[in-house]
């Protein structure tokens, strides 16, 4: 089916549309609003680029394929071309779902989303309920992250280009799992952004972390906000995506009197009608503001869910003694106990870090599943100076409970690829500019970032920060799947996979009704009780034994180590192992 493709360039006087494997150019024809239209449409895979007022051939702002890179034409690509086999998929939220993150280029050894559908059984088998694809539109060289995208209608060439996009979706559907996927809206990389020859898509009015914010409330900003949303609908839509995660939506400044965010929300709740499937928006946000998972009817954002990284830093600060950085607020087992109950720790309250009060609180009535809660994720990891997992200080059972902390807790749970067996190998950051200067500016940022946060105190030695740009960079960041196999790790996993099946199978831990949450804390913080409706989760987070009092022993559900209860005249109690696990239910 012939594509016709169009452009959106209100300035220009003239646009030609270059057809590079014909060797021929056309004049494209003027509509519109600023927009300019093929004169024939284009046979699917067919590279064209457009020359503007006679300037540099340059790529599609919506380029639904960059094969040659980023800097090269675009290639067109029939969605509909996809013979898809999940008519009986009838979508997942991700409310309460058990989700699993993962970076295309380093899950398996060949990079791929063909490669990574072999590795959906393994998922399955987990309990897996939907994974989030860390982003996947193009972005400069071959290897990468993904957040300094800049074809955003594109799917990186070297996963497979769009075509291996549907087949991972259709292959995880069959397998009843969703798909989310990671989009960065509020910036573009450095290397091939275009977007600012063809239109005003920035503006200096307002600054974010990476310059120029994103015009979302300036002059002709209305067609750079369609640009978002066409392509949040794009993506569920035409490639039956159930899910996605926007990145850094702090970063997106908006003052118009509908923020994006509301307007994307609505979007997205009419497309949802309209395909008869749950779809779902999660934010990655640092505003600690519940704001953003209240309904626009309320005045709120209308996003499905956020990401709440309060739980990440209590626990990870509670069990690896870590308080440099923004740790520095947490670590103690109650401000572990406040992020269960309470989501954030700072709701209102002082930030260190921050060196002001941050966040408000969250109502009682807001379901915690609206909240994406984790031990591990890309950025966590990946940003720590030696990208080394909590796996290289843990011993098995601290792992154990912070899985048994995030899976069953009253948010909505997140592993990151690996985790479910402790893999050992690091997520580093890693990039491949060809641009000799960019290059060297990167890998020098990036030492001189991690230079004075006191990595050398905390590792305990010198390091050398991994080079982003060195090809070993990119190669000891791949999972070894050799590893679920050895005992300590084929152990975990089977411990994650049954605690994935407590939370599919007792409704108390599958519920987000916060007021059926408590915590309990030993007065020396050695020991923590997670209560969830009739079932408590006993936690040693020492190295020696502990006698937890309880309410009552009654069926033990699940046990990292096996724990004695009894029940006596002076009360009931379970003597727990060090580092120890146990799932009760209440009798």
């Amino acid at each position: 089916m012939s594509v016709p493709v169009s452009v959106w360039a209100p300035a220009a006087g003239e646009v030609v549309l270059h057809l590079p494997a014909a060797g021929t150019t056309a004049p494209m024809v003027a509509g519109e609003g600023g927009w300019w239209h093929s004169p024939e449409p284009l046979a699917p895979g067919t590279d064209y680029a457009y020359a503007l007022d006679g300037g540099a051939v340059l790529p599609d702002p919506r380029s639904p394929w960059q094969p040659h890179g980023v800097h090269g034409p675009s290639r067109t690509f029939d969605t509909g071309a996809h013979e898809w086999a999940d008519a009986g998929w009838a979508g997942r939220s991700v409310l309460g779902a058990v989700v699993y993150e993962l970076h295309v280029g380093t899950f398996t050894a060949a990079g791929t989303l063909d490669a990574a559908v072999d590795r959906l059984d393994h998922l399955a088998a987990l309990g897996v309920d939907m994974v989030e694809l860390m982003p996947v539109a193009a972005f400069p060289g071959s290897a990468g992250w993904g957040y300094d995208g800049v074809a955003l209608y594109a799917v990186h060439d070297v996963y497979g280009g769009p075509a291996a996009l549907q087949r991972f979706v259709d292959a995880a559907h069959a397998r009843g799992i969703a798909v989310c996927l990671d989009v960065v809206y509020n910036h573009l990389g450095p290397s091939g952004n275009y977007l600012g020859a063809y239109g005003p898509y920035f503006t200096d009015a307002h600054e974010t972390p990476w310059g120029s914010a994103v015009n979302l409330d300036g002059a002709d900003s209305a067609e750079v906000r369609a640009f978002i949303i066409d392509n949040a609908l794009r993506w569920l839509r035409e490639f039956h995506l159930d899910a996605l995660r926007l990145d850094a939506v702090h970063a997106l400044i908006d003052d118009s009197p509908t923020h994006i965010l509301a307007e994307l929300s609505d979007a997205v709740a009419a497309l949802e009608g309209e395909v008869g499937r749950p779809l779902s928006l999660i934010a990655e946000s640092d505003l600690n503001d519940a704001v953003m998972v209240t309904p626009t009817a309320e005045g709120g954002l209308g996003m499905t869910a956020q990401w709440a990284d309060d739980l990440h830093h209590a626990l990870h600060a509670t069990v690896t003694g870590e308080r440099h950085g923004y740790y520095v607020d947490f670590g103690p087992a109650e401000v572990l106990a406040k992020a269960l109950t309470d989501v954030f720790v700072h709701d209102g309250t002082f930030s260190t870090f921050r060196d002001q009060v941050w966040g408000a609180p969250v109502p009682p009535d807001v379901d915690g599943r609206r909240f994406v809660v984790f031990a591990q994720d890309h950025d966590q990891v990946g940003n720590r100076a030696l990208g080394d997992r909590p796996s290289r200080v843990l011993a098995p059972g601290q792992l154990a409970i912070s899985a048994a902390v995030v899976l069953l807790g009253p948010g909505t749970p997140m592993l990151f690829m690996g985790e479910e067996w402790g893999a050992t190998t690091p997520f580093q950051y890693f990039t491949d500019h060809s641009e000799a200067e960019l290059a060297r500016s990167v890998s020098e940022g990036r030492r001189r970032e991690f230079g004075t946060h006191g990595w050398a105190e905390l590792y305990g030695r010198d390091i050398e920060v991994p080079d982003p740009q060195a090809p070993q960079t990119l190669a000891a960041s791949r999972l070894d799947w050799d590893e679920p196999a050895r005992p300590d790790n084929a152990r975990l996993l089977r411990f994650c996979t049954d605690l994935v099946r407590l939370r599919h199978t007792e409704a108390d831990i599958a519920s987000g009704d916060r007021s059926a949450t408590a915590v309990r804390v030993a007065d020396d913080g050695t020991w923590l009780v997670l209560t969830r409706g009739a079932i408590d989760v006993v936690l040693n987070l020492a190295q020696t034994p502990a006698r937890v009092p309880l309410e009552g022993v009654g069926e033990v559900l699940l046990e990292w180590e096996p724990v004695r209860g009894t029940d006596g005249p002076d009360g009931t109690w379970a003597d727990v192992p060090g580092h120890g696990v146990a799932v009760l239910r209440r009798s």
